[in-house]
């Protein structure tokens, strides 16, 4: 059966690598391992680039791998509460004006203080725009799982919000 589709492995770099780079670096706290993930990951990808089927079999692969690795990391180094953003290419300059507010950066400390399961999901659902079963998919956990730690998470973000960010909530 011939392929309609052939995976170009420069293009897949330079159309995802934004992506790659940004969930690692929000699930570590740390640009220098997220880089090292990124690289890790798109290792994964030429290795593996003849099981990639479609572009949005390549795009759910690179979520997957990259949180994969990202959950190793965190697991061997125990990166946790790190002061970092990271700069993002032109595609989250949305995200990046957000980041040079003062609320922004805070709010990005914050995630970081997340256990790594509810960060996972949180940035999936929110930075990537995943559904809850597509989260499950990219994370291989449970649609219960998955939706718990998006409930807990957030619950756990405005909690510490709440304390932490007094100076911008309503009221105060």
């Amino acid at each position: 059966m011939a392929r309609d589709w052939q995976p170009d492995f420069a293009q897949l770099v330079d159309e995802h690598q934004s992506m790659v780079f940004s969930l690692a670096v929000r699930m570590t706290g740390d640009r220098g391992l997220a880089e090292e993930i990124a690289q890790d990951t798109f290792l994964a990808l030429d290795k593996n680039l003849g099981k990639i089927k479609n572009p949005l079999h390549a795009q759910f692969w690179l979520r997957r791998v990259t949180m994969s690795r990202a959950a190793d990391a965190l697991r061997r180094n125990k990166v946790r509460g790190m002061d970092l953003w990271v700069e993002m290419n032109d595609n989250h300059a949305a995200a990046e004006e957000e980041h040079n507010s003062p609320l922004g950066a805070r709010l990005e400390r914050l995630l970081l203080t997340l256990p790594g399961p509810q960060r996972a999901a949180l940035l999936l659902r929110y930075q990537e725009g995943l559904s809850p079963d597509e989260i499950a998919a990219a994370l291989d956990a449970p649609l219960a799982t998955v939706k718990s730690n998006l409930q807990r998470g957030l619950k756990l973000l405005r909690a510490k919000a709440a304390t932490q960010l007094k100076e911008y909530m309503r009221g105060t």
